[in-house]
């Protein structure tokens, strides 16, 4: 299924999770509630989108890794959700409304953040191929988010607050707490599309440097880049030629990820 848009590719994200989210008449019903509204507080779903253009890109169809996609979405709001705990980042707010902990309470959001992550096995596992590929990296790169955020949290300022991370825990924490989740999206698109270990590879590195870049224009974005400037904009040229070059051996429609590699650069948002 080439040439899809990304409206096509979002909305069959959207029906997915409406599918695998808990229902409002399932109990208990503040545990769907908190679960529902962490999922659609907003976000560009970029994950899931990498996830099934993946599968386009190795020849399969997109429509077979809708519930991978749906499943490193699922992963990615968990970790949303315990992250803006009290105990982790403290954030009363996500995306312009008050996040889930600072809504339904800390012990609701802790409860719901590791029932999104179990749902994301679940839906992980509905692979129609390659399910033991497909869940295994879903598990590598929950890991190693959670490598990420502990090594985030050496951040200090002196006072105990966060500051800026020591220039050793800069690569490690950008591959693991951001670039995991793009590699575990392009690798499971890959395998549910019917991708070969090179494909899969391929994709691997695709997604890696995709991550990166994301994080450094996020950086620049944001203005708290651990580098200068100029090093942070190389840095988002070089991680974006890097990504745009791992597809050049793929079979299949890679269109759809070369534009969104090349949309990263100079992104308002």
């Amino acid at each position: 299924m080439n040439g899809k848009t990304r409206e096509e590719y979002l909305s069959l994200v959207e029906k997915t999770l409406e599918e695998v989210l808990p229902g409002p008449a399932e109990r208990p019903a503040e545990l769907g509630e908190a679960m529902r509204y962490a999922v659609g507080s907003g976000g560009k779903r970029i994950r899931p989108l990498v996830c099934l253009a993946s599968a386009a890109a190795v020849g399969g169809r997109a429509e077979d890794a809708r519930f991978p996609a749906a499943a490193i979405e699922l992963l990615h709001n968990y970790t949303l959700v315990h992250d803006d705990l009290p105990s982790m980042d403290d954030d009363a707010e996500r995306r312009g409304r008050p996040s889930v902990w600072a809504k339904y309470g800390e012990a609701n959001a802790i409860l719901a953040g590791d029932a999104l992550q179990a749902l994301a096995f679940l839906t992980a596992a509905r692979s129609p191929r390659n399910v033991g590929g497909v869940v295994a990296a879903l598990g590598e790169a929950g890991v190693g988010v959670v490598q990420g955020q502990v090594e985030d949290l050496k951040r200090e300022d002196g006072a105990g607050g966060p500051g800026p991370l020591p220039a050793e825990s800069v690569d490690f924490v950008y591959a693991r707490k951001t670039a995991d989740l793009f590699v575990a999206a392009a690798a499971m698109g890959a395998l549910a599309g019917g991708g070969g270990e090179g494909d899969v590879e391929a994709l691997r590195r695709f997604a890696l440097n995709l991550g990166l870049a994301f994080q450094y224009e996020d950086d620049l974005l944001d203005g708290d880049s651990p580098y200068s400037r100029e090093r942070t904009e190389e840095l988002v040229r070089q991680t974006t030629q890097q990504a745009t070059a791992a597809l050049s051996s793929l079979p299949g429609d890679t269109s759809f990820l070369r534009a969104l590699a090349e949309g990263l650069v100079g992104r308002s948002r």
